[in-house]
């Protein structure tokens, strides 16, 4: 097991991105690496950050704005060689057909439900990619 996983956050929200580190914590599950943040608020950082970096999942806020993680899902899993997990965060049950769309990985609600989003990042962080 590596000694950390690096989870890129992206939000346009200060306050989505501090509540998704608390409901994670320093470690989603018990059996997976405790959690490193790379944060990112714009579309521009996102891709500095995969390109810079090794990241071995993403969570990403379906509602930010300009543009929300529906948009950046789609454009990373098309354009990123090898993208990692992606873990997007919707407002609405009824999105979850666009995360589909988008190539999402894996849909977890806001606002955070902490046990519901450590789970299904932690299961993002099981899977071998």
């Amino acid at each position: 097991m590596p000694s950390s996983a690096s989870v890129l956050l992206y939000s346009s929200d200060a306050d989505t991105r501090a509540q998704v580190r608390l409901a994670i914590g320093g470690r989603p599950a018990s059996d997976v690496p405790p959690v490193a943040f790379v944060e990112c608020a714009t579309l521009p950082a996102v891709l500095l950050a995969l390109d810079a970096r090794r990241i071995d999942a993403c969570v990403l806020d379906g509602e930010s704005v300009p543009i929300g993680g529906m948009g950046v899902c789609w454009q990373i899993k098309n354009e990123v060689f090898r993208c990692p997990p992606v873990l997007l965060l919707i407002g609405r049950p009824q999105d979850a057909w666009l995360a589909t769309w988008s190539h999402a990985d894996a849909v977890s609600t806001l606002p955070v439900e902490p046990v519901e989003l450590a789970a299904s990042l932690a299961a993002l962080l099981r899977a071998p990619h």
